[in-house]
């Protein structure tokens, strides 16, 4: 356990990782909000596209995270392929800067997807090993906290370039490498990792769900029936963009959603610390029905600023508890296993999810994307009720 405090009474390890996630996320955050509407816009592509673009992208980083967080428990080492994750994202960003076409988006966003494949279950296991079990909700709520707020600053730099740069995307995709670049050398400079010793390589080869207990295993089904709903954010820029508000505000509206995001983080894990983590992982699931009802009805661009802001904190409430109630369950020697397991499970979810909204939007209409992400949070709710309802039966 690393005890060097250092801030907020998280270890340096923490707080680099909240750091190195600050700045990637300013370089992704100043892509993201541009993304579709450069497709839509730029190169005239619909919205069953862009879903498959969004969909194809997430998966590939769920798909790797289970490998990356086995090979990370297997070797030992977490740090060195955070370098190579958060490296290989920001190499992805001359490809969409030089994309004439939505198959090098695709190729550009399948490769940053494959950098945070390799990156994040290392990085969460970092974070739980280097934080005491009474504080978990804080530290990765913290991590949340500080990656959020790179997603403040991202797409306020993409507006002030938007301007400088008279609506043009390409110079944006250019300059979003510089912040990547710094995430690299903060990872390679300032964390460090306290060798553990290794188990019998016979205890690690295996890849199984045989290492967890059902709690887990449960709670990431349910986890997933939720992604199942939450459909690429894409999607929302989309649905503001279609109520008025004009393209050089988008990257503003988003800003908000991430402002709020960040400032609830960090008190919604001293929360679920302090009262429990279940009561909060329930209040957003029902907070993220509601939200994506409203997003389901809303017609004026008014409402959409209030929905935004809701939606952050529907994500601050969400986020890094779950992670945080994951690490209570879960065995020391497989922590980035688990982690891996959850990303990848949950994130794979989101390839039909996008694939579902961007149909719905074509075939249906627009509200119908929102209807479904609605009703999928709601049986998650539900579902979340009776899991909490067998653990206190269990645990008596």
């Amino acid at each position: 356990m690393n005890k060097d405090r250092a801030f907020f009474g998280f270890g340096k390890n923490v707080t680099i990782a909240g750091l190195v996630s600050f700045f990637m996320d300013i370089s992704s955050e100043m892509i993201y909000p541009l993304v579709p509407l450069f497709l839509a816009n730029v190169i005239g592509v619909n919205k069953s596209v862009i879903g498959l673009i969004e969909g194809i992208a997430e998966s590939t980083a769920s798909l790797l995270k289970v490998f990356s967080g086995w090979y990370s428990d297997r070797i030992g080492n977490r740090k060195w392929l955070m370098v190579a994750g958060y490296g290989i994202s920001t190499l992805s960003r001359p490809f969409i800067a030089l994309a004439s076409g939505w198959h090098e988006v695709l190729g550009s966003r399948f490769m940053d997807r494959f950098g945070k494949g390799i990156r994040t279950a290392p990085r969460d296991a970092i974070i739980a090993e280097s934080t005491d079990t009474a504080f978990l909700g804080r530290a990765f709520s913290l991590h949340r906290a500080m990656d959020t707020m790179g997603a403040v600053v991202g797409p306020a730099l993409a507006l002030f370039f938007l301007g400088l740069f008279s609506n043009h995307y390409r110079p944006i995709f250019w300059l979003s490498m510089i912040p990547g670049i710094i995430a690299v050398f903060l990872i390679i400079l300032f964390i460090t990792e306290k060798k553990k010793p290794q188990t019998a390589p016979s205890a690690k080869q295996s890849l199984s769900l045989k290492h967890f207990d059902r709690r887990f295993i449960f709670f990431v089904g349910i986890a997933a029936i939720f992604a199942i709903g939450n459909s690429s954010n894409v999607f929302l820029i989309l649905r503001a963009q279609q109520t008025g508000i004009s393209v050089a505000v988008i990257p503003l509206v988003y800003l908000l959603f991430n402002a709020v995001y960040a400032l609830s983080s960090i008190p919604a894990g001293i929360v679920a610390d302090r009262f429990g983590m279940k009561r909060v992982i329930l209040l957003g699931f029902l907070l993220f029905a509601f939200l994506y009802y409203g997003f389901a009805v809303v017609s004026d661009t008014g409402t959409i600023w209030i929905l935004f802001a809701l939606y952050g904190l529907c994500m601050g409430l969400t986020e890094g508890v779950q992670k945080a109630f994951i690490a209570t369950m879960i065995p020391p020697d497989f922590k980035a296993t688990a982690f891996g397991a959850y990303h990848t499970v949950t994130g794979l979810a989101m390839f039909p999810a996008s694939l579902m909204g961007g149909w719905l939007w074509d075939n249906v209409s627009p509200s119908a994307t929102f209807y479904f992400g609605a009703a999928t949070a709601a049986l998650s709710a539900a579902l979340f009720i009776v899991f909490s309802a067998v653990i206190r039966a269990t645990e008596k």
